[in-house]
């Protein structure tokens, strides 16, 4: 276990100025040093949080960043959370999908950091549909420009992300390194199940057009075979220009859809007028970007409740 103490040694000295924060705030229930007989995960949003959980298992303790019912794209860190940070042995989160996660992390964390868009190069945003910024669909709050951070919602995607999870995990805590590796290939089994599932029921549809309030869902869509109908970019609190609305229900209407889906921490103000301009109805289709306050389902659960969302809105055989 040297390793890890080693680790624990350049963080802390890292943490330079944000040190101060961290000390005062975390006090003795914090990460660090909490339980000397686990890595310390910091995990920067719910997905993260997720698939630290299932590939670390007893062997390491996993802080969440965002709170169920936090939109997680506009966190903005306590000290505490700051300290969290600070005394983690690894830190799991997207580069450039939380502003505060990641100059937190480029003040006294890269060392530590473990960045899923480095696993699993991210896709352009809309899966086959991307709108021009002049009609209010605009591509903000993307990382690397016009990406799409939502790689989670590509199980086949998430599992190679576990896999390299347990190989960094392995390299922190050599002793344990085969029950990562074990782990990580469990949950693959898992997620493969779910993406033959979503294959399956999403083979025969009589309709493929997905119109959402956001444009969240370009690795749902590229891997089964969908076209999102963005309302707003990337931003789920953006609001669409009249115009975009306009070009919406066009859309909607040409594709015959009778489903316009809203997200669950976002309104679904939008959505409704849509709907209403449209004749459809609305409905539920998670980006799993977080878990709603009393939440008692996980990643898996919510996957095939979107699947049978998306089954009875698209008309699938």
């Amino acid at each position: 276990m040297h390793d890890r103490a080693a680790t624990r040694v350049r963080a802390l000295v890292a943490a330079g100025l944000l040190a101060l924060a961290g000390t005062a705030c975390s006090g003795q229930d914090g990460p660090g040093g909490a339980d000397p007989d686990r890595i310390d995960v910091v995990a920067a949003f719910y997905p993260l949080q997720y698939v630290a959980e299932r590939v670390g298992g007893d062997a390491v303790r996993v802080t969440g960043l965002a709170q169920p019912g936090v939109e997680p794209h506009d966190l903005e860190l306590s000290p505490r959370q700051v300290g969290e940070i600070n005394d983690a042995e690894l830190i799991v989160y997207l580069k450039g999908f939380q502003t505060a996660v990641d100059e937190a992390i480029a003040q006294s964390g890269e060392d530590r950091a473990f960045d899923v868009a480095a696993v699993q190069p991210l896709l352009a945003a809309a899966g086959g549909h991307v709108h021009d910024d002049e009609d209010g669909a605009g591509e903000d709050h993307a990382p690397g420009g016009g990406k799409d951070p939502h790689v989670w919602l590509d199980p086949t995607r998430l599992a190679t992300i576990g896999e390299r999870l347990a190989e960094r995990l392995g390299d922190l805590d050599p002793e344990r390194a085969a029950g990562y590796t074990e782990r990580a290939g469990a949950l693959r089994t898992e997620l493969e199940k779910l993406d033959q599932e979503y294959a399956e029921g999403l083979r025969t549809c009589q309709r493929r057009e997905i119109v959402v309030s956001h444009t969240a869902f370009s690795y749902l869509a590229e891997r089964y075979r969908l076209e999102q109908i963005g309302i707003s970019g990337l931003s789920p609190e953006a609001e669409p220009a009249p115009q975009r609305l306009a070009k919406v229900a066009e859309e909607a209407r040409e594709h015959g859809a009778t489903t316009i889906f809203f997200e669950t921490l976002v309104s679904p103000k939008v959505a409704d007028t849509i709907a209403r301009e449209v004749g459809a109805r609305t409905a539920v289709l998670d980006p799993i970007e977080g878990i709603s306050p009393g939440a008692t389902g996980d990643y898996l659960s919510i996957m095939r409740e979107n699947l049978t969302t998306l089954r009875t809105a698209l008309g699938c055989a």
